[in-house]
């Protein structure tokens, strides 16, 4: 029988224990966390054009990052490869060394169905990288934006990136229309990347040079919470759906567990706070001309 200890990390378990669930609870949620994919999720992934991941820079940094696929990755209970090179990979210098960690997200933007998927590469070529499984796991659909992504016939063109100032048009353009983005976490365990949805403005920029977004009620495992309680880091990829640029962005990253600033958001429980060190706006991306739809 699988432990919650062997499952979830400590600083995954201290915010359980913060927010009050019982030890009943955890160990159900344990059991949902698996260390292999299992037959559901293998298809699912090979039916994705796009997968969102999370990666270390050389620096050990998080970025969250996409990775268009022109061919159908493979998949196996064990491992996932994808004949494909994240965006940014060499400007940003991702460690992309065997035995790196690294977390995948596959979201279906027409169903809201998403899975996701921890592990470490194993096995990366020009063009490819092989990631091993370590934990899969589904999530509900709660938060997703259903839109009409529509994918060019011709591949994209190269994505072209440019590092620029949190202050910078493009930047402040897409963070301030963005309804969705993806937060790649850290610690000594493990990578992970996560979804976060909500109406417009869910990224507030304040006056410090800081980035604000509201902690919903979710599936309470906190694996973003728990990496940042311990590593204090957090990186974005904030994209534009109707262009298919996208802002990338590492940083601290900190918890505020105040009711008070909480209240600054409808519905929110708490507030995560980033602040920036690095910030690219790249184009191409992701493909252009995103409907949303609901």
């Amino acid at each position: 029988m699988t432990r919650p200890e062997q499952v979830f990390h400590a600083g995954e378990r201290a915010v359980q224990d913060r927010v009050g669930l019982p030890e009943k609870w955890r160990a159900r949620a344990a059991r949902a966390i698996r260390a292999t994919m299992p037959e559901q999720h293998q298809r699912f992934f090979e039916s994705q054009p796009m997968l969102f991941l999370g990666l270390r820079d050389m620096q050990g940094r998080p970025w969250a990052t996409a990775c268009m696929l022109p061919a159908a990755a493979q998949a196996t209970p064990t491992r996932l490869t994808a004949r494909a090179r994240p965006v940014l990979a060499e400007s940003i210098g991702l460690d992309l060394r065997p035995g790196a960690n690294a977390a995948v997200l596959g979201l279906e933007f027409a169903t809201r169905r998403r899975n996701r998927m921890n592990g470490v590469l194993c096995d990366v070529a020009e063009g490819s990288l092989s990631i091993e499984v370590e934990q899969s796991f589904g999530n509900c659909p709660k938060y997703i934006r259903t839109r009409d992504i529509r994918l060019p016939a011709a591949p994209l063109p190269p994505a072209e990136g440019a590092r620029v100032a949190l202050c910078d048009a493009d930047a402040q353009r897409i963070i301030s229309s963005a309804d969705t983005f993806f937060i790649a976490t850290h610690a000594k365990e493990g990578a992970d990347v996560s979804h976060r949805g909500g109406m417009p403005g869910l990224l507030r920029q304040n006056a410090d040079g800081s980035l604000s977004f509201p902690d919903y009620a979710g599936n309470r495992f906190y694996n973003t919470l728990g990496n940042i309680d311990v590593s204090r880091r957090a990186g974005l990829f904030i994209p534009d759906f109707t262009s298919g640029e996208a802002i990338l962005l590492t940083g601290g990253a900190g918890i505020d567990w105040s009711p008070t600033r909480a209240a600054e958001f409808e519905q929110a429980e708490r507030v995560v706070d980033i602040h920036p060190e690095e910030v690219w706006h790249v184009r191409h991306a992701l493909p252009g001309g995103g409907i949303a739809k609901g």
